[in-house]
């Protein structure tokens, strides 16, 4: 293997701890074009589609990259920012506060905040490769996924320790695996949602929908739908909602196969079919908004509510920059910063640097 030329170094210098946050990614416009790339990233991963490659190659590039990348466009089109894409933005705005957030919380030590998206731009390999020029010695990964799956937070972990693979001198590499029970994020959950109902009223029904996944990842054992589970348990209860006030199910169900249940559309239309006066859902598993909340949750489910026979139908949006979030965030952070954090010493790196140069080192 041929590694990466590793960058210009000066003995001496101080070395970096970075935080990287890691979301799923964008296109980079509204537009087939740009979508059909996306697209096929994304679907072209194993851990996103986990059946043979050969048949699968042959379903993607002659079905559906020929068909849904106009429909996707369509669809982001809807919910387009004039920032750009809500995912994008929310992320970035996220990475900005958490700089902030922890550099009044560390003070002394020289942090990097940065974030990268899996697929699409920012790249991991990109954003890799500026914390090596900013001799960021140490990271920490934080797939924003709060919630574990293979197919989430596994592939993008996969996609670093792959770019690391091409380095000489790697850094030291953390990662948070996941954070569904975390009290601090439950309660910034649920206080999101009392705040809405302080401004709207309460729903008869809240529903709580999250990312879904083949059935087949579960019985291999992905630990994703039981960390589901549990988070809209603890938000519930943090709620004060008795079981039959809120219900949990799994949205963006793709292909054939069975994936884990209720499905989110499903229980819309039951819910509409029963005639309910009003329900607010909510989307526990994406801390940004995105196509997946904005279009079909607050958009298409809406539509499948009410077409139903159901009535008023509420979105909640998802925490992006909320400040309770955004400290749950930080503590998060810090925490697995530990043993990391401290202040240098520019005495000792000059030490450093003197005793290099005495022993022939030329920077």
């Amino acid at each position: 293997m041929r590694y990466q030329t590793e960058p210009s170094f000066s003995h001496g210098t101080t070395e970096k701890t970075a935080v990287l946050l890691i979301n799923l990614g964008t296109p980079e416009a509204p537009t087939p074009q740009a979508v059909k790339p996306y697209l096929r990233e994304f679907l072209s991963d194993p851990r996103v589609v986990e059946i043979p490659r050969a048949i699968w190659w042959l379903i993607l590039n002659g079905i559906i990259l020929n068909t849904r990348p106009k429909k996707s466009a369509a669809k982001y089109a809807s919910i387009w920012l004039p920032e750009g894409s809500p995912l994008k933005v929310h992320t970035s705005r996220q990475a900005m506060l958490l700089q902030g957030y922890l550099g009044q919380k560390t003070q002394v030590t020289p942090l990097v905040i940065d974030y990268a998206m899996r697929y699409g731009n920012p790249s991991i390999p990109e954003v890799l490769a500026k914390l090596k020029a900013q001799n960021c010695q140490r990271i920490l990964l934080v797939p924003l996924y709060p919630q574990y799956a293979a197919s989430a937070t596994g592939t993008a972990i996969d996609a670093v320790i792959g770019e690391l693979q091409k380095i000489r001198n790697m850094p030291a590499i953390r990662t948070i695996k996941h954070f569904h029970d975390n009290p601090a994020y439950i309660k910034a959950s649920a206080q999101n949602i009392r705040d809405y109902w302080t401004l709207h009223g309460r729903p008869e029904k809240l529903v709580m929908s999250f990312h879904g996944v083949p059935r087949y990842t579960l019985e291999k054992g992905d630990p994703y739908h039981c960390e589901c589970l549990k988070s809209g348990r603890l938000i519930a209860e943090e709620l004060k909602l008795s079981p039959d006030q809120f219900l949990i199910s799994f949205q963006s169900r793709f292909g054939k196969a069975e994936w884990i249940k209720p499905y989110t559309t499903a229980t819309l239309q039951e819910l509409g079919k029963q005639h309910t006066k009003r329900i607010d859902v909510v989307c526990p598993g994406f801390v940004s908004d995105c196509l997946e909340t904005l279009e079909e949750i607050a958009q298409e489910g809406k539509e499948d509510f009410q077409h139903a026979g159901g009535g008023e139908y509420h979105y909640i949006p998802c925490l992006n920059e909320r400040p309770d979030w955004i400290h749950a965030l930080t503590d998060l952070v810090f925490d697995h910063l530990q043993g990391w954090l401290g202040k240098p010493d520019p005495a000792q790196l000059e030490q450093s640097r003197l005793r290099a140069l005495a022993t022939g080192a030329k920077a």
